[in-house]
């Protein structure tokens, strides 16, 4: 990417209300059949040119094709029983009820590369394509087959690099793993976290990401983040493991957080997606607030590595609210963009 500062967003966007149930995560669909798959288009399209009327410049689908970052993937694989269910308690924060992991794991056919492939039509514009992480993968599912957190992840990593590498044949520039569980498992991170996020990258050659939150704003997360004192250093425990991979650039949550700006340090020499936008707020920042966040966080990134974006998705809130925070996220960032080539 060329152009200084270019804008993004972490993943998911509103979806419109003839697809969906408006500011509702993991709504069912409207439609079904042929009607599904055009409306997604449809939805994907809208989703492009409301990012593009924003002046965003590294563009996605805004998930508009997936009910639930993580299943929606899932839901396509072999091994896994969506019928058979258990309670699981998901991040150490809220319980849910999900998918049974029931015989080996495998990828029978590709899962978001037409949907890709669609995007790529319609625009001349970088894309960013996001895939959920392994370690997030594997806190979404009861296993009662491999039995083992680390062999499932290592399974998912395989299958999550066939997805990517026919991603990036599809013209996709950069692609995103989520991995908000890096938040949390710190041992596991750094055990076998970073190393199996490394296999779900490999043998890429566009550019890669890997995007760490504190969630949407939902409950469960504004809650757990009550309990997390005055200062998140949660990304001190992952940094320095992520410093030394080979993922190119690193994306976080930094506007109207508690995690101190100066943990980017830690990532010195990457890339870095700073997240300029609260996801969980429907207050639309002013572009000087979201300019501010972006010179605080200049003190620790060089310029030609900072990617001004939201801090997780905008799935929960109304369109309205996604637009005027993409319109803020670009003003700002040109605000500081000016300052810097002056």
């Amino acid at each position: 990417m060329q152009k200084l500062l270019p804008t993004s967003t972490a993943g998911s966007l509103p979806k419109p209300s003839w697809l969906a149930q408006p500011e509702t995560l993991w709504s069912p669909w409207k439609l079904d059949g042929q009607e599904l798959i055009e409306g997604k288009q449809d939805a994907l399209r809208l989703a492009l040119h409301e990012q593009q009327l924003a002046g965003i410049d590294i563009v996605s689908d805004g998930e508009q094709t997936r009910q639930h970052f993580v299943t929606t993937f899932i839901e396509h694989l072999s091994g896994v029983d969506f019928e058979k269910r258990e309670t699981v308690r998901i991040r150490d924060r809220y319980d849910a009820s999900v998918p049974t992991v029931v015989g080996a794991v495998s990828r029978q056919q590709p899962v978001f590369v037409e949907d890709a492939r669609f995007l790529r039509q319609q625009t001349s514009q970088p894309i960013k394509w996001a895939l959920p992480g392994p370690m997030t993968m594997i806190d979404t599912l009861y296993d009662n087959h491999y039995k083992s957190r680390e062999k499932l992840a290592w399974e998912f990593a395989r299958i999550l690099n066939q997805e990517a590498l026919e991603l990036e044949a599809a013209g996709v520039d950069i692609i995103q793993f989520d991995e908000p569980a890096f938040n949390v498992f710190f041992d596991e991170v750094n055990d076998w976290g970073v190393a199996t996020l490394e296999r779900a990258l490999q043998g890429l050659k566009c550019e890669t990401a890997v995007h760490i939150c504190y969630g949407y704003g939902i409950k469960a997360n504004t809650d757990w983040k009550k309990t997390l004192g005055s200062e998140w250093r949660q990304y001190e425990e992952a940094f320095p493991k992520l410093q030394q991979s080979s993922i190119d650039i690193i994306s976080l949550e930094c506007h109207n957080s508690h995690v101190p700006m100066d943990l980017i340090e830690l990532i010195r020499g990457k890339k870095v997606m700073v997240g300029a936008i609260d996801v969980a707020s429907n207050t639309v920042e002013t572009p000087e607030e979201v300019a501010d966040t972006l010179r605080r966080a200049l003190q620790f990134v060089d310029a030609d590595k900072l990617y001004p974006a939201t801090n997780c998705g905008m799935a929960p809130l109304s369109r309205g609210v996604a637009r005027g925070k993409m319109n803020a996220l670009s003003a700002g960032a040109e605000i500081v963009r000016r300052e810097l080539l002056a």
